[in-house]
This record gives C-alpha cells, sequence and structure tokens, in this order.
C-alpha cells in the first residue's frame, strides 16, 4: 500500500509541477535593444516578492535584479536611463496570453529630474 501510495504521490507532485510551470513567462527570441526611457522609479509587490519598476507614460520596465541597487535611491522621482530593454510574453496556465513584460538590464542614469 505505501508503495502505491508513493508512486501516486509522485504522480501528483510531477503534474503540479508542470501546470504550475505553464503559468510563468515564455522569453523572448529577440535580442535586448538600446532604449532611452522615463519615468517614476517605483517599488510593486508584496513582500518577500517585491520588483523596482519605471512607469512611464505608456509601459512599465521591470529592473532586473542585479541593477535595483542603481535605482534603490530614487525611488518616487522622475528619472531618465538608458538601458537594454527586453521582454517576456506571459501565458496564463491554459496557455492563453496574459500580456508583455519588459525588463530593463545594463542601466546607465542619464539625468534624475529632481
Amino acid at each position: 500500500m505505501n508503495k502505491c501510495a508513493g508512486v501516486l504521490l509522485f504522480v501528483l507532485l510531477y503534474a503540479a509541477g508542470n501546470t504550475l510551470a505553464l503559468g510563468g513567462k515564455e522569453e523572448n527570441s529577440a535580442k535586448p535593444q538600446k532604449v532611452e526611457v522615463s519615468g517614476r522609479v517605483r517599488m510593486v509587490g508584496n513582500s518577500p516578492m517585491t520588483s523596482l519598476v519605471i512607469s512611464g507614460e505608456d509601459r512599465e520596465w521591470y529592473i532586473e535584479q542585479g541593477e535595483t541597487k542603481k535605482l534603490m535611491d530614487f525611488q518616487q522621482q522622475l528619472v531618465t536611463v538608458k538601458a537594454q530593454e527586453y521582454y517576456y510574453d506571459r501565458v496564463f496556465a491554459n496557455g492563453a496570453p496574459a500580456g508583455r513584460q519588459y525588463y530593463l538590464k545594463n542601466i546607465v542614469i542619464v539625468k534624475p529630474k529632481r
């Protein structure tokens, strides 16, 4: 009986893991583009899963984890940065598209607008 329960548990955990993975992000195949963006630096999310973003007029850019130190002191301020932009196409667990999420890396601060 214990062997059957172990096999059943393994199958259920395997299926659950694969289902959760579908709700993740699909990587963009294009290379990062160099961009200059302006917007307000904000912290979003709930602890411990917070992210730093730059909110522009028509888009939000998430900051890569390794780059957050550069912008942490500019929260709630307007900045202009030059960076490399890339994106992930998000999908729901059922495979339906959930929109595109943009990211910035290799950030250089052009000017903080204080």
